[in-house]
This record gives C-alpha cells, sequence and structure tokens, in this order.
C-alpha cells in the first residue's frame, strides 16, 4: 500500500524565493493548460492531452520572451502540474458519469494566489535525501529536514508545501507493506464506536472526552481576527494579523490531528474487530451555531478515514453500520425502538424502555452497533 509521511522542512532564505517562483511557475502553467481546454470545449474541438499541453505550454513556452522565466523552476514541477489538471478532469468526468465513488466533484478551475501553496516532484526529478539527511531538489539545493521517523521505503514523490501559516513541509509518497498486528479474542475485543459531540467517541469499557481544541482557542482567535479586521488593507501590520490568526488555525489542526492519530492508533492496538457508526458528518456541519462548530472541531470524517486505513494496514476486521441504523433508540435488551427521538432526544443521556431495562444512551448505542457491525461481517459485507 501507499502511504504518505510528512515532515517539516527549514529552506532558507534563497531556497523561500525559489520556491516562491515554483509555486507561481506552476499555477501559470495550470492556468494556461486550463484556458486551452475550455477553448476547445467551446469550439467543440477534441480537448488536448497532457503530453501536448506540455510540449506547448512548457517545452516551446520557455523558448518564448513572455515565458522565458519557466526555465528557472525545475521543468517536472511543470509537467506534474498539467498531468494534476488532467487529472482533475478525469475525476470531473468520471463523477458526472457515476463512476466515481464519493461526493461529486466540479471541473477545474483557475488558480489563484493563495496562502496554501504546493508542487511536487517525482522520481524524474531526481530528487534524493543526503547522508546528511538533507532533501536535495532540483534548481533549489539542500534543504533542513526535521525528521520525526525514517521512511520505510525509497520515496516516488515528494511534494513540498507551504501552508497559511508560512510553514513548508516536505510530503513523500513510499510503498510499505501491511503489518498485521498479533490476532486477539475477538469477543473480548471487538467494540462498536459511537460517535458525538459531548462525548467525542464512546466504545466498549471506556469513552473517549471530546478534546474541544477550538473551544479552547476561541478567545485568542477573537482576539487575533478583529485586530486583522482593524487592520488597513494591504498594510504590513494586516499581512502580519492575517499569519498571527493562520497560525492559531494551524496550532489547533495540529493537535486535532496529533489527537485523532493517537486515539485510532490506541483502538486499532486495542480492538480486533471495530464496527463504526456512519454519520452523515456533512449534513450535521450545516447546522448553525454553537452545534455546527462543535461538529466542525471534532472533525469525525478525518477520525473515520484514518481508522479505517490503520485496520487496513494492521490487520483488523472494520465494518460501517449505515446511518440510518436506529443506534440510539433501539432497546439492547428486547428489540424495540422507544428510545428518544430527533434533536430533542439528544437532552437525555438515560432512558428507560417498557420492558424494563434502564440504558446509558452512548452505552446502548455502542452495543447496538456492535452487534449490527458483527451482523454485517458475518454477511460478508464489512463496507457497508
Amino acid at each position: 500500500m501507499q502511504l504518505r509521511y510528512s515532515f517539516r522542512v527549514y529552506p532558507n532564505a534563497p531556497q523561500r524565493t525559489a520556491l516562491a517562483k515554483a509555486f507561481g511557475c506552476a499555477r501559470v502553467v495550470w492556468n494556461d493548460g486550463l484556458r486551452l481546454r475550455q477553448d476547445a470545449y467551446k469550439q467543440g474541438a477534441e480537448r488536448p492531452k497532457a503530453a501536448e499541453l506540455s510540449k506547448r505550454f512548457v517545452t516551446e513556452a520557455k523558448k518564448t520572451e513572455e515565458r522565458a522565466w519557466l526555465s528557472e523552476v525545475s521543468a517536472v514541477v511543470l509537467q506534474q502540474s498539467l498531468r494534476d489538471l488532467e487529472t482533475a478532469y478525469s475525476n470531473f468526468f468520471a463523477s458526472k458519469n457515476g463512476t466515481r465513488k464519493g461526493p461529486k466533484m466540479g471541473p477545474p478551475k483557475f488558480k489563484k494566489k493563495t496562502s496554501r501553496q504546493a508542487i511536487r516532484f517525482t522520481a524524474n526529478a531526481r530528487f534524493s535525501i543526503t547522508e546528511t539527511g538533507r532533501l536535495r531538489l532540483p534548481k533549489l539545493g539542500d534543504m533542513e529536514v526535521r525528521w520525526s521517523r525514517e521512511l520505510p521505503s525509497a520515496p516516488s514523490s515528494v511534494t513540498v508545501i507551504k501552508d497559511a501559516a508560512g510553514r513548508y513541509f516536505a510530503s513523500f509518497v513510499v510503498e510499505a507493506e501491511s503489518k498485521p498486528l498479533p490476532e486477539l479474542d475477538l469477543d473480548d475485543t471487538e467494540t462498536g464506536i459511537d460517535l458525538g459531540l459531548s462525548t467525542y467517541a464512546v466504545l466498549r469499557g471506556r469513552k473517549i472526552t471530546s478534546p474541544k481544541f477550538f473551544r479552547r482557542q476561541a478567545k485568542k482567535l477573537k482576539r487575533a481576527q478583529r485586530k486583522l479586521s482593524r487592520a488597513q488593507k494591504g498594510s504590513n501590520n494586516r499581512r502580519k494579523a492575517k499569519l498571527a490568526v493562520a497560525k492559531i488555525h494551524a496550532r489547533i489542526a495540529d493537535q486535532r490531528r496529533d489527537f485523532i492519530e493517537q486515539e485510532t492508533t490506541r483502538i486499532t492496538r486495542e480492538s480486533q474487530a471495530v464496527y463504526l457508526e456512519d454519520l452523515n458528518v456533512k449534513g450535521m456541519g450545516t447546522a448553525k451555531g454553537k452545534r455546527g462548530k462543535s461538529v466542525h472541531d471534532q472533525s469525525l470524517s478525518m477520525f473515520a478515514r484514518t481508522l479505517e486505513a490503520k485496520c487496513a494496514r494492521y490487520g483488523r476486521t472494520f465494518a460501517k453500520v449505515d446511518r440510518f441504523f436506529p443506534s440510539t433508540q433501539l432497546c439492547s435488551a428486547c428489540g424495540s425502538i422507544e428510545g428518544p427521538k430527533g434533536l430533542e432526544g439528544l437532552k437525555f443521556r438515560n432512558w428507560v424502555c417498557s420492558c424494563g431495562a434502564a440504558h446509558n444512551r452512548d452505552e446502548n448505542a455502542e452495543l447496538n452497533l456492535r452487534r449490527e457491525g458483527r451482523r454485517i461481517v458475518a454477511e460478508g459485507r464489512p463496507d457497508t
């Protein structure tokens, strides 16, 4: 399987200037290729392929006076930008035809200079990692890398990213083998996972408290945003204020990502089988007010994707329970559906069924999800 490893890099001043040029050149080539494809579509002509675009907007463009500055960056970066454009169109057509899984994809759009930028180098660029642990890139030189762990194999590509907070990262794509963990007793270690807002997740025998990273930084973020709104547009003070806001958001995202990585790793190690509630997170995120902010703060979709990937890599059983399964309303003792319903039902954390069984809302939901997940796996459809 392919994995992605991301590390912080520290380019010096000349390298930061060279990276800014590379970001801009890749953006210009993308926009040139997109403009040509849009014109071909309007005229009813055959859409040009990536090879034709590369010849016209990279090889031949470098010889012109208007685009001579494209020679200052690696040609691989420019070619990859056009390949990304081709991939974006392929995803759009596949989504339109209904052959692509996941959310609908729109057509590619023209790129503007934003706070987050990225370029990619493939093996054709002959990038390398030096003996001293520096990342060597064509026309950029050797960059200092803050290694947190070793790569499992030689990387096939590296993407250099500049985020909104002004930080630089190198994201490596590597081939890695699956590493099955020792098998555990299924009866004792299988668990359902009931995701929520007041409690992040309820598992068999324990609960994960909601960290609320955004809420903790809310006051600090509010002050920074107020200072940004008062700064004059185009001034250095506004640029500094904008960077301060971006750094707060970056800190929140880092804390959230680290929390999800740690919790999903622990769940994978402790559980032989995991049955996860398939929430409509996108629909929940449309809620206004405090509830909508809490949904975004939890980042439940990232949690689900990370957990599923780790279960696949480490040999654990994973299944999704349909979002319409009434896990919180179903009595785990008699099977009747009598639990609190709707948004009003969220206020009731405990309820009593007509059969006399007293339930904690979250613990009852986890038990029902565990049983339903076990049934799904037994029927041979764990990806439901």
